[in-house]
């Protein structure tokens, strides 16, 4: 070996890393007590033009750099200097082979993940999966009562005490294996994903990788501990939303606010090319849409929202598509409210709430990026896991299927209900009417208790409006509901035993039928 060095009592830092956040400082502040620094590539050339004594790798082993970089700690002169156990039987061993011992190990691993997002290309992705820094991270992480392991630059200054306490390694021995299980799982669902021959985004095992993103008081209860976790690098609208003024976000909020964003920009994107809907704005309570409106502008929109279901917009949650100026903000000054989202907040409306309603939570959602298409809820002792229910309007085949056809209006209500009872939890009923619900109906367990829910709710606003349900009528009972309500269009996925029963109701009441041949349960 060409190490060269006995066990002199001198400590030796390793120093590796893609991410370079303040590792030049790093390496002077260790050269300045007295540690050896060893360094490849990048990194060495980095601390050796900031006047930091180092010496590269190679020196140590004996062998270059070899396949392209692709080989260049996997060496006993490394790994041996980082695993051996700060005992004599051990110590003696490397002093045979004449290896010196690797007391901190500062590694972060090739951007795999980054190149992964930028789209480059398969040969390039698989060039940067990083094969000696994770072996050099997992050896440090198993002896880290006598190595230190550092993957966060957070943590260089620790790694500057006189004294780092048993606890400290192996909290950071904890977070390193984390860091390289993260990265492997990167890589899996790459390379899964990747594969042509696989048919689905369910493999057979399925790692989640996720990381706390924000704390909060509690989960739903005050009883129940909560946080907020974030999966891989995704970046999702309200996990990154910009909060401009009021309390910090609860996890019922960050709940509420996704369920209303979700819908709002649906509808915005649905509705795009209708003159009169240039707004959304859509209120939840409880994960449930409550009050949902298109309109010309915000305020107006907010307005028609409101007063859809003023009872439970009481304490709900807000989204809107379009920017809120002070006119709209204003206009919600007489009504209680957890959350305000937007896709902007004019300065002069961030000001009025801050001052009027300081307790608001108002926030400008963020671009979501990389967002999984996987839906997770948990079980007992597991997950049940699918593909988020994200089918557009303009994915299905709706079909007359009654003697009445819907007129231009009842058409745009019934689509704009369908995207608004695709967001309830089931069973559910929307009634609509002029790009306004007027009665919804929720989380029920029967579907006639949620149409008769709808139509309390509408009351006299149930005459001329649609009603959209988001599974099929066993019986024809909606039906005959609706048509004492004075619902005129009905818009439902079709597929039941009875449904000549049900159409022939239809007919026999004068109401029009359209099916979607597209279920929407929601639990």
């Amino acid at each position: 070996m060409t190490d060269g060095a006995k066990q002199t009592g001198r400590r030796r830092a390793l120093l590796s890393v893609s991410d370079k956040t303040g590792v030049t400082e790093f390496a002077q502040q260790l050269a300045a007590r007295g540690w050896e620094i060893l360094s490849t590539g990048g990194t060495y050339r980095s601390i050796v033009d900031a006047g930091v004594p180092a010496r590269q790798v190679s020196d140590v082993t004996g062998f270059p750099e070899m396949l392209d970089g692709r080989v260049k700690t996997l060496h006993p002169a490394i790994h041996g200097g980082i695993l051996a156990r700060r005992e004599q039987a051990h110590l003696a061993q490397l002093d045979e082979h004449d290896i010196g011992t690797i007391d901190l190990v500062c590694v972060n691993l090739y951007p795999f993940r980054e190149t992964v997002a930028r789209g480059a290309a398969f040969d390039e992705v698989i060039e940067n999966i990083d094969i000696g820094g994770p072996a050099m991270i997992r050896s440090a992480a198993k002896n880290h009562a006598g190595v230190l392991v550092l993957v966060d630059p957070a943590d260089y200054s620790l790694a500057l005490q006189d004294e780092v306490s048993s606890a400290d390694r192996q909290r950071l021995a904890a977070k390193a294996y984390r860091h390289t299980s993260e990265y492997d799982a990167a890589i899996t669902a790459y390379l899964e994903g990747a594969a042509d021959e696989l048919p689905t985004a369910l493999p057979e095992r399925l790692t989640l990788n996720l990381t706390r993103a924000a704390q909060v008081r509690y989960g739903e209860n005050p009883h129940q501990p909560g946080a907020i976790y974030r999966l891989g690098e995704a970046r999702g609208p309200v996990l990154d939303a910009q909060v401009l003024s009021g309390k910090p976000m609860s996890f019922n909020n960050y709940a509420d606010a996704d369920a209303a964003w979700t819908l709002c920009q649906e509808l915005a994107a649905q509705e795009a090319a209708v003159p009169d809907h240039a707004a959304v704005c859509v209120a939840v309570k409880h994960a449930n849409p409550c009050g949902v409106a298109l309109a010309p502008d915000v305020k107006v929109a907010w307005e028609r929202a409101r007063d859809a279901d003023t009872l439970s917009v009481f304490g709900g949650v807000v989204a809107v598509s379009a920017p809120v100026t002070l006119e709209a903000a204003q206009a919600m000054r007489g009504t209680f409210l957890e959350v305000l989202i937007a896709s902007e907040v004019t300065p002069e409306a961030v000001a009025w709430f801050a001052e009027k309603k300081p307790d608001l939570r108002v926030l400008v959602a963020a671009q979501a990026q990389g967002v999984s298409v996987l839906d997770v809820r948990p079980l007992t002792g597991g997950f049940a896991v699918q593909e988020r229910d994200t089918r557009p309007w303009d994915d299905l085949c709706p079909e007359v299927v009654t003697e009445r056809q819907p007129t231009e209006q009842e058409w745009l209500d019934l689509r704009f209900a369908w995207a608004t009872v695709k967001q309830a939890r089931s069973n559910a009923v929307v009634l609509a009417r002029g790009g306004v619900t007027v009665g919804l109906g929720a989380g029920a367990v029967s579907r006639i208790w949620a149409a008769e829910r709808a139509v309390a709710n509408a009351g006299e606003r149930a005459q001329g409006a649609v009603l959209a349900s988001e599974a099929f009528f066993p019986f024809d009972d909606v039906v005959r509901l609706a048509a004492r309500a004075g619902v005129s269009a009905i818009l439902q996925p079709g597929g039941a035993k009875r449904d000549p029963e049900v159409v022939a109701a239809c007919n026999e009441l004068g109401l029009s039928m359209v099916f979607t041949g597209s279920r929407h349960f929601r639990h």
